[in-house]
């Protein structure tokens, strides 16, 4: 259940549901297997698992919730081969080459045929809402994973008013300042991983691992007009973390302290031990958030897109380093 990722969304307007009232909304989008011809299901499972039956888990006031997507996996190698065969014989009888719109209806023929044969691959997606900070925070690698999970639970309590996260200060700006200036922002420390880029040239891109982030090299490249869009960091000795240029932050590990922390509740049962795991979770990411915000200038209050937000970025044009430190108040 500990979070891996995080993708970070705020409420543009107060969440009034409480756990009892959410249940019900999502009870009728409770998740069910793919049927014979289904390729793909969506929906509401306990966050608890085997272990529980209400579709939210709520503690200390944080809602968790937990979405399982089904999908029907056919191998590609399989398909074009059964394909190839259908229009070789359609070839071989008729005498004539089968086009591509012909293959494409092949194709579907084919899918529809083999999917009820198909094996099925199951995952798990979960979030928990804090109505306090009007944060719905999602544990997704990627943000259209966290968006189909946004707009399944919008479809299922019928509205969801949320933006994407966004600070005063754009994220790779204020990273590249703290490595310009070898200073990370008050309780962080560096971690030993960065990505550069040029903000020119897209394609121009230097990962780095187990190096000292404040080297010379790293400086040359910075002074160069490479910008940071990656950076690892570490949060009070106790989370580790890779920050990224659109303020997720992925392949989160807790420390040993911290697991322990939960474990030392001394919860028996199952429900006890998660509910122990969530609220020692949900509270230490939810300083981090209010420490890694502050670092980069406080919450923006625009509503505006992590598309946007990009767009922003690239139109920046900070040629030095001087110039990425220049845009950022501090």
């Amino acid at each position: 259940m500990w979070f891996k990722n995080l993708r970070i969304y705020r409420l543009t307007r107060e969440f009034t549901l409480n756990a009892e009232t959410l249940n019900q909304w999502l009870e009728p989008h409770a998740f069910s297997p793919c049927g014979s011809q289904d390729s793909v299901r969506y929906g509401w499972v306990p966050p608890l698992g085997r272990h529980g039956n209400q579709l939210v888990h709520a503690t200390n006031g944080y809602l968790m919730i937990c979405a399982q997507k089904q999908e029907k996996v056919l191998p590609a190698a399989v398909v074009n081969e059964r394909v190839e065969a259908l229009a070789q014989a359609i070839s071989d009888r008729e005498s004539r080459q089968v086009g591509r719109k012909e293959r494409q209806n092949l194709k579907d023929d084919v899918l529809l045929e083999m999917r009820p044969q198909a094996f099925a691959r199951s995952r798990l997606h979960f979030a928990y809402l804090s109505p306090r900070s009007n944060w719905v925070v999602v544990d997704a690698s990627s943000a259209s994973a966290a968006e189909e999970l946004l707009e399944n639970l919008r479809e299922a309590i019928g509205s969801l008013a949320v933006v994407p996260l966004s600070a005063k200060n754009l994220p790779q700006q204020a990273m590249t300042h703290w490595l310009a200036t070898s200073q990370a922002p008050s309780q962080f420390d560096f971690e030993h991983e960065c990505e550069l880029r040029d903000p020119k040239d897209s394609g121009s891109v230097i990962r780095c691992k187990n190096q000292d982030l404040c080297a010379q090299e790293i400086q040359n490249h910075l002074l160069a007009g490479m910008q940071v869009y990656r950076l690892g960091l570490v949060w009070r000795d106790g989370i580790t973390f890779l920050l990224d240029d659109q303020l997720a932050l992925k392949r989160i590990r807790f420390s040993s302290e911290l697991l322990e922390k939960a474990d030392n509740t001394n919860a028996d049962e199952a429900a006890e031990r998660f509910d122990a795991d969530f609220s020692v979770m949900a509270l230490e990411l939810t300083a981090l958030i209010k420490d890694l915000l502050k670092a980069l200038g406080g919450t923006s209050t625009e509503s505006v897109s992590v598309e946007e937000i990009v767009a922003k970025t690239s139109s920046g044009q900070a040629d030095t380093v001087a110039q990425a430190v220049k845009e950022v108040t501090f």
